[in-house]
């Protein structure tokens, strides 16, 4: 696993993210204190999402998305 400061990700943008497809874990700091704020690792690595219950309807519907829907989490759940 590799640490790099912003100014040094933003430069070797494209390096890191082979190293990242390479199956390496990148850490992102930033600031003087060098505050770890994000960590990119490979996307096979991401844990499965749960799938979602539907409340109140748990058990008595549910609900399909056609392959090629696009909305973001946030936008589908704003209210």
């Amino acid at each position: 696993m590799q640490t790099v400061q912003v100014g040094e990700f933003k430069a070797r943008f494209s390096e890191i993210i082979e190293a990242v497809r390479a199956g390496e874990t990148v850490v992102v700091s930033y600031g003087r204190r060098r505050e770890n704020v994000a960590a990119l690792i490979p996307f096979s690595q991401l844990p499965a999402a749960e799938p979602r219950l539907l409340g109140v309807l748990a058990g008595q519907a549910s609900a399909t998305f056609a392959p090629d829907f696009e909305i973001s989490e946030e936008n589908l759940l704003r209210a």
